[in-house]
């Protein structure tokens, strides 16, 4: 039986991905807690890095509770390794990637057999719970409204659903199957937009979005906007429910206040004005983004979303995980300045 009252030293966690940007803050607040942290990888040469990444943000003493494993999605070797000795797992690692992928088949094929390796394994060693990060890419674009809740899905055959929306929609589809067929503990997140610090130079399509913006790549704002939530509390959220008994087969969505583009633009004016000049002021019509999308990936992941509300409601991670989130500002700046001070956005000239 699951408990929230192991000792964490003794406890032994798989975050799947580690070098990820919300896999990184996973194993950074486990580490503070005590645990001991095995984090996967597709190539483990990057070891090296992401040890001195994460080292640059906890002290020495937690350092020695971290190991990794080589374990790629599109294989088989190497899980078995990767979950053994392991009380928990922690599945974050899945493709995402900007715009429309080249092959959808290929994206969503990695990311629902990868899943379901991980699963195996984790079954097959006994493990207490494997927590699954999913999106609210597999909540928002079915056939409901705002706010969007854990019992709404999108539908895999809809036209909102991007190769990636699908990616997840499948993959959390085919999870709960799985651990409903075999038994296995099973709790999913679903966390909205991911913004907030980054731990190193890499980071994914969300920062990128923040990234592209304080660089001057948009020429005008759509009419088109997302739920924001810190990296920080969607790291917390997967270790409230690894450990929390009443978080057994169930999924949580969690995401703080809806956003149109425009007003994160304008919150990034006011924290950042010296930038002002290159961030985008007028909008779009949906007529000219559609036309962009002729030809722009990025543009066509967003068509069928332009005017549309995905709000979500947070209620039951609040309520079952006693989850809360910081203020969304804070992420949308903490991405900003971690680009800035990582020298991947340059303060323009004088």
């Amino acid at each position: 039986m699951n408990t929230a009252k192991d000792d964490p030293t003794t406890v032994a966690v798989l975050v799947t991905g580690i070098g990820g940007f919300l896999a990184g803050h996973i194993a950074l607040q486990l580490l503070e807690q005590g645990y001991r942290v095995r984090g996967s990888l597709r190539l483990i040469g990057r070891s090296d890095a992401v040890h001195r990444q994460l080292g640059a943000h906890t002290h020495k003493d937690a350092l020695e509770r971290l190991s990794f494993v080589q374990a790629d999605l599109d294989g088989e070797d190497g899980w078995t390794a990767a979950v053994e000795g392991c009380s928990y797992v922690i599945h974050t690692a899945s493709p995402f990637p900007p715009g429309f992928p080249e092959d959808e088949d290929a994206l969503i094929q990695t990311a629902r057999d990868g899943a379901l390796r991980v699963l195996d394994a984790a079954h097959r060693a006994g493990v207490k719970r494997v927590v699954l990060t999913s999106s609210i890419a597999a909540t928002n674009h079915g056939d409901g409204q705002a706010p969007f809740t854990e019992e709404n899905w999108t539908d895999p055959e809809g036209p909102r659903a991007t190769p990636y929306y699908k990616s997840k929609t499948l993959t959390e589809r085919a999870a709960w199957i799985f651990a409903e067929k075999v038994g296995l503990d099973l709790a999913v997140i679903n966390p909205s937009m991911i913004l907030g610090p980054l731990l190193g130079e890499n980071f994914g399509t969300s920062v990128g979005l923040v990234h592209h913006l304080m660089t001057g790549k948009f020429e005008g704002i759509p009419r088109f906007g997302f739920s924001v939530v810190d990296v920080r509390d969607v790291a917390d959220a997967h270790i409230r429910a690894m450990t929390n008994p009443a978080a057994k087969s169930q999924r949580f969505i969690v995401g703080g206040r809806f956003f149109w583009l425009k007003e994160l633009v304008a919150i990034l004016a006011a924290c950042f004005p010296e930038y002002g000049a290159r961030l985008p002021s007028g909008e779009i019509s949906d007529e000219v983004v559609k036309a962009i999308a002729q030809s722009d990936p990025d543009a066509r992941t967003i068509v069928h979303e332009l005017n549309q509300d995905l709000s979500v409601s947070a209620a039951k991670a609040q309520r079952v995980l006693n989850w809360r989130s910081r203020p969304e500002k804070e992420a949308i700046c903490a991405s900003a300045q971690s680009l800035i001070d990582l020298g991947l956005v340059r303060a323009p000239a004088i």
